[in-house]
């Protein structure tokens, strides 16, 4: 089983888009997929069309040894796609978390209990130093960094990448950075804007041993994707499923 967290310390860098995108296609290729949605906002639970009923667990139910991790997994609309939801009781858990004493390891050790059902685990993590961020992080195999195609993004991915060294060296995150993947390109017919192209290649410039992958286009029809539940080449725009597709070539690598 293989864990990737999305993880970005601002918000609006496109972390959720990219994990639903990514989840997607990965279950469409007969992949079992193990969404979780690390956020307490829950916008990656609603992108998969499930809603968390009162009496329902979810991640914060899983986090805390309320249910075990198996009863905190739903089947959703799409084939091998599986989710452990979020909802707002999500904000709760960082007290839990930072007074167990083992906060960054508790999702990495609730994992293993289902580490036979899946091949891979996409995690959408809260976009702050928080402890939820800190448990997501501590559970994953690979990290991926999604940027907005500006300045805030180039600064985000600063933050970010500090963030995740610092828990390396404190050996909280012992896996290993995939890259960054630049979201919101934004291109006025063929030409790509002078604003994304600087940031861009400003990113690769400030860390030139990071892998960046191809940019997410900046487009509404990754918002009728996610409304309709099809993918982008479903609905007829199999280019700006490319950035996807190489993502998809590095995860699913051995």
């Amino acid at each position: 089983m293989k864990i990737c967290a999305f993880i970005s310390l601002s918000g609006g860098q496109g972390k959720t888009t990219a994990a639903f995108f990514t989840a997607l296609l990965l279950a469409q290729q007969g992949k079992r997929v193990l969404a979780i949605d690390a956020d307490p906002q829950a916008n990656l639970t609603f992108y998969l069309g499930q809603e968390v009923e009162e009496n329902e667990p979810s991640l914060m139910e899983v986090l805390t040894g309320v249910v075990t991790t198996e009863d905190g997994i739903y089947a959703t609309q799409y084939p091998n796609l599986f989710v452990i939801p979020a909802d707002r009781s999500l904000f709760k858990v960082s007290d839990f978390l930072a007074s167990s004493g083992t906060g960054a390891f508790i999702l990495k050790l609730r994992l293993k209990a289902v580490a036979d059902l899946f091949d891979y685990v996409i995690i959408d993590v809260q976009p702050s130093r928080s402890q939820i961020c800190l448990t997501a992080l501590g559970a994953a195999d690979l990290a991926l960094i999604p940027v907005e195609s500006n300045t805030k993004g180039v600064n985000s991915l600063i933050d970010t990448l500090k963030f995740v060294g610092e828990q390396t060296n404190l050996a909280a995150f012992t896996g290993s950075i995939l890259g960054a993947i630049p979201f919101r390109d934004r291109w006025v017919g063929n030409t790509q804007t002078v604003d994304s192209r600087e940031n861009i290649a400003a990113m690769a410039e400030l860390f030139p041993d990071l892998t960046i992958f191809p940019s997410i286009k900046e487009s509404e029809q990754f918002k009728k994707g996610i409304r309709q539940g099809k993918t982008l080449t479903e609905l007829g725009h199999e280019e700006l499923e490319y950035p996807f597709t190489k993502l998809m070539e590095v995860l699913t690598h051995d």
